[in-house]
């Protein structure tokens, strides 16, 4: 099945809608639902309040709309920066196939959303390499920082990531650090000037990351221990072959990749670093896992092994939807 994957045409883009709605096929029988915290930020707000009574029984088709374009862009994102040896559609597939791993993901959430944020940031974040004119743009990477921690707080966690890239890419100049500080403040000035001239200061509490060391871990379910391990497994199998062809890239490239490595270790802790974050912060680990378990299936000469982690994610998807239908 993954040489269906492997061709840069535009057929394969249908390829990828047929998986979605495969991965996906619980929304046929029962309706995907909207599920937002009002305490995680203003998506939660958005949703909770103006996107949920809209969509009733359309959220579905919206779902798949989402996964698809956000698959897509970190596609073609990935295939624009020339970090595999070929084009190819793998990096979408693995995408789709992953979001259905879990129940917790196959929902219109938060995280969902953030995503959008995530992957227009590390887009900005691969253009400081040797930038003439950088200043624009740490600006703008700031700001779309700040705006998705004031729209997500567990996304807060990129701020570390988005410090470490500038540190990699470019030599250190303080007037670049500071336009990016610059940049992350400024949303949060306005922010508290506009509650302070309205009497309602005690307020900004609710759009700071609350952050919590949590006493005891909510033990998973059979169905997140299938997915959790299939999860791990394809992104361990991804890091195996990545290490591989990594030292024959471009100075550039290696950097971007090693954005993306601290980005997925970073992340791997937003589910347990926030309060009432739960068990959909994981989805924005999907943005930095994905391009490495692609790496499964991009760059094995035969098929044989792709094919094999292919059908096991099928699988552990399949029991996820099974699970879905079922409860």
């Amino acid at each position: 099945m993954v040489f269906l994957f492997r061709d840069k045409s535009i057929i394969n883009i249908l390829f990828v809608l047929l998986l979605c709605l495969l991965v996906h096929g619980h929304g046929f029988f029962l309706p995907v639902p909207v599920e937002a915290n009002l305490n995680t930020g203003y998506f939660g707000f958005l949703l909770q309040h103006y996107l949920k009574p809209l969509l009733g029984t359309s959220g579905f088709w919206v779902y798949i709309l989402i996964v698809m374009i956000q698959a897509l862009r970190l596609n073609f994102l990935l295939a624009e920066q020339k970090m595999y040896p070929n084009s190819s559609y793998t990096v979408a597939m693995t995408y789709v196939l992953l979001t259905g791993l879990f129940p917790d993901w196959s929902v219109i959430s938060p995280a969902l959303l953030a995503n959008f944020l995530l992957i227009w940031i590390y887009i900005k974040l691969t253009r400081l390499y040797n930038n003439p004119a950088p200043k624009t743009l740490l600006f703008n990477i700031g700001l779309l920082v700040a705006i998705m921690v004031l729209s997500y707080h567990p996304t807060a966690l990129v701020v570390p990531v988005v410090l470490f890239a500038l540190g990699i890419m470019r030599a250190f100049k303080l007037q670049e650090w500071f336009t990016l500080i610059m940049g992350m403040v400024l949303p949060y000035y306005f922010l508290v000037s506009g509650l302070y001239l309205t009497n309602q200061l005690s307020l900004v509490s609710n759009w700071l990351p609350d952050l919590e060391i949590p006493q005891t871990l909510t033990p998973l379910t059979k169905s997140e221990w299938i997915g959790l391990s299939a999860f791990l497994i394809s992104f361990f199998i991804g890091l195996f072959y990545w290490q591989q062809f990594n030292s024959r890239l471009v100075i550039q490239m290696r950097k971007n990749w090693s954005s993306l490595l601290v980005m997925t270790l970073i992340m791997a802790i937003a589910p347990i670093a926030f309060h009432n974050a739960g068990f959909e912060a994981a989805l924005l680990c999907l943005v930095p896992v994905v391009p490495f378990a692609s790496a499964s299936f991009s760059f094995p000469r035969r098929l044989l092994f792709p094919n094999l982690l292919f059908w096991l994610l099928l699988a552990a998807v399949m029991y996820n939807n099974w699970q879905i239908v079922k409860f």
